[in-house]
């Protein structure tokens, strides 16, 4: 039980680190990526203005995927987030890996936005 504490401590420090430095805004938003065990889930926001502009999640009935915890419902939010926001004029957006390391579920997901044409 206590490495789980000290596992959420660390995604935590990370991400506070990383908020640090990076801020979307209305041309080009954060691209924030929340990960769970089960489910992922990515929202584009304007920070200046505290509003979400795009969202999308494995728990959404349209993306229609087996499983929210694997590569593939990962590589599906991806390719549904880079739509949606192209849909609303938005090509270039900053990554923020929500303090998650940039590997598996997080990489699959920013390869596949970024073959959907969003630029980060």
């Amino acid at each position: 039980m206590q490495t789980v504490k000290i596992k959420k401590a660390q995604v935590q420090k990370r991400h506070f680190r990383l908020r640090k430095k990076i801020a979307g805004t209305q041309d080009r938003p954060r691209m924030a990526v929340y990960r769970s065990n089960k489910h992922i889930s990515v929202q584009l926001i304007d920070d200046l203005a505290r509003i979400t502009l795009v969202s999308a999640s494995t728990t959404e009935k349209a993306l229609e995927v087996a499983s929210g915890a694997n590569v593939a419902a990962a590589v599906a939010v991806g390719k549904a987030i880079a739509e949606r926001a192209q849909k609303k004029g938005l090509t270039q957006v900053v990554f923020d890996r929500g303090g998650n390391l940039y590997h598996g579920r997080v990489a699959a997901l920013a390869e596949a936005a970024r073959e959907a044409g969003l630029v980060f």
